[in-house]
C-alpha cells in the first residue's frame, strides 16, 4: 500500500507541479517581453495591473478547488447524482462571477488603474492591460474549473498537458504580438487572454473521448451545495485576493520610496515569486485529489501518509529553489532588465535575496492548508489564508517600511510567512483529530 500510495502521489504531484510551472511561465514571459519591448514603464504598468490577475485567478481557484474537492468526495462514495450536481452548480456560480467581472472591466478599468497608482506615464498601458485581462475572465474561470475536475476525474496527464500547451501558446503569442505585430501592451495581455481558451480546447478531449464521469444535469439551485463549494474554495480565493491587495500596497509604498524604478524592480521580484508560489500550488493541487479520495473512503492512515509525502516534497523543492534563486540572482534580474538600469538591478537583486529567505514556510503552510480543505475542515484553512495575506502581511509591511525603508518591504514577506507557518503547524495539532470510524 505504501509503494502504491507513493507512486500515486508522485504521479499527481509531479504532473501538477509541471503544469503550474508552465502557467507561471507565461507570467514570466509577459514580464520578459514587456521589459524587452516597453522598458521600465512597461514593467511598472504590468506590476500595477497584476493584482487584477490575482482576483480573476482567485475566483477561478475558489470554484475549481472547492467544487472538485466536493466532487472527489461524492465520487469516492459512489454518489454520482451529487457529484454531477456539484459540477452543475459550480458552472452556474462561475458564470455569475464571470459576468460581474466583465461588467467591472467595461465600466471601471480607468478608475481602477488610477486607484492602483498609475501616473500619466503608465496610465494608458495599465488601463489597457486591466480591461482586456478582466474581459477574458470567463475563459480563466472555465479553464480552472475544468482543470480541477479533469484532474480529480483520473486524468492528471491531460490537466498537465492543458496547462503546458496553453502556457507555451501564450509565450509564442507574446513574442508574435509584441515584436513582429508591434502591438505593445495590448499584445501582451491579448496573448495572456487567449491562453485559457487554448487550454479549454485541450481539456475538451476528456469529453470528446467520453472519459468524463461528470456532466451537466437539470437541478434546482441548492444554496447548501453552493455554500459547501465556496467554503472549501475560499482559502484559495483569500490567498489570491490577499496577494493582489498586498501587491497594491507594496506598489504604493515602493512608489513613494523609490518611484517607478523601484516598482519595476518589485515587478521582477513579484513575478518570480509567482513562479515560486505556483510550484507549491502545484504540490497543493496534486495532493488534493488524493487527500479528498482518502478522506471520502475513510482511510486515515492514507491521509497521514499523503501529508507526510507533501511535507517531504516541500523540503526537497525548497532546496532546489534556493539553489536556483540565490546562486544566479544577478543573472536572473538581468534577463528582465534589458535597459541595464543600475538602480533597478540593485533593488531587484537585494529584494530577491531577502524576499525568498523563508520559502520553506510558504510550502509548509500550503500543505497544511490543503490538508484541511481536502478533509472538509475549511475554517482552519481559511484562517491560514487570511493570516498570510491581509491580517499579518499588511501590518508587517506598513511597520517595516516605515522603520527600514525598502529593506523592510522586502523582509515583510518572509517574516509573515514564518509567523503563519508556526500558526499552521499549531492548527494541525489543534484541529486534526483522527476519526475512530475510519480505516487504519
Amino acid at each position: 500500500m505504501t509503494k502504491k500510495s507513493l507512486l500515486s502521489f508522485m504521479k499527481y504531484v509531479s504532473l501538477s507541479i509541471l503544469g503550474m510551472i508552465a502557467v507561471s511561465g507565461y507570467i514570466l514571459a509577459d514580464t520578459f517581453f514587456v521589459s524587452a519591448g516597453l522598458g521600465t514603464e512597461g514593467l511598472t504598468a504590468l506590476s500595477l495591473a497584476l493584482p487584477a490577475y490575482n482576483l480573476v485567478y482567485g475566483v477561478s481557484l475558489m470554484l475549481g478547488v472547492g467544487a472538485a474537492t466536493r466532487f472527489a468526495y461524492h465520487k469516492s462514495q459512489g454518489e454520482t447524482a451529487e457529484a454531477n450536481s456539484v459540477f452543475t452548480h459550480a458552472l452556474a456560480i462561475g458564470g455569475i462571477f464571470a459576468a460581474a467581472l466583465v461588467i467591472v472591466a467595461l465600466t471601471l478599468s480607468a478608475p481602477l488603474a488610477r486607484l492602483l497608482g498609475a501616473d500619466e506615464h503608465v496610465f494608458d498601458m495599465t488601463n489597457t492591460y486591466l480591461k482586456v485581462l478582466i474581459l477574458f475572465s470567463p475563459a480563466f474561470v472555465l479553464k480552472e474549473l475544468l482543470l480541477c475536475f479533469v484532474r480529480n476525474d483520473g486524468a492528471p496527464k491531460l490537466s498537465m498537458a492543458a496547462m503546458v500547451i496553453s502556457s507555451f501558446s501564450n509565450i509564442l503569442l507574446d513574442y508574435l504580438f509584441i515584436f513582429p505585430c508591434n502591438m505593445g501592451i495590448f499584445g501582451a495581455v491579448l496573448a495572456t487572454g487567449l491562453s485559457p481558451i487554448i487550454g479549454i480546447a485541450v481539456l475538451s478531449f476528456h469529453f470528446i473521448r467520453r472519459k468524463n464521469t461528470f456532466r451537466l444535469i437539470k437541478t434546482a439551485p441548492k444554496f447548501s451545495v453552493c455554500g459547501k463549494i465556496m467554503s472549501i474554495g475560499v482559502p484559495s480565493l483569500i490567498t489570491q485576493f490577499s496577494a493582489g491587495i498586498s501587491m497594491i500596497v507594496f506598489n504604493l509604498l515602493i512608489l513613494n520610496l523609490a518611484g517607478n524604478v523601484g516598482t519595476a524592480a518589485y515587478s521582477v521580484v513579484a513575478n518570480i515569486s509567482f513562479v515560486v508560489v505556483s510550484v507549491f500550488t502545484g504540490i497543493e493541487q496534486g495532493m488534493q485529489p488524493l487527500l479528498s479520495s482518502a478522506y471520502g473512503s475513510g482511510d486515515e492512515a492514507m491521509l497521514r501518509e499523503y501529508l507526510r509525502y507533501g511535507v517531504v516534497t516541500v523540503f526537497l523543492v525548497t532546496a532546489l529553489l534556493t539553489v536556483a534563486l540565490y546562486i544566479p540572482t544577478e543573472q536572473i534580474v538581468s534577463v528582465f532588465n534589458r535597459e541595464r538600469n543600475v538602480e533597478l538591478a540593485a533593488y531587484a537583486v537585494r529584494g530577491m535575496r531577502l524576499y525568498f529567505s523563508a520559502t520553506v514556510c510558504v510550502g509548509l503552510s500550503s500543505a497544511v492548508s490543503v490538508f484541511f480543505s481536502s478533509t472538509q475542515k475549511p475554517f482552519p484553512a481559511q484562517i491560514i489564508s487570511l493570516l498570510r495575506g491581509l491580517a499579518v502581511l499588511l501590518p508587517v509591511v506598513l511597520i517595516f517600511s516605515r522603520l527600514f525603508g525598502m529593506t523592510g518591504i522586502w523582509l515583510s514577506y518572509p517574516v509573515t510567512e514564518t509567523l503563519v507557518c508556526i500558526v499552521a503547524i499549531v492548527f494541525l495539532f489543534v484541529f486534526y483529530r483522527p476519526s475512530k470510524s475510519v480505516k487504519e
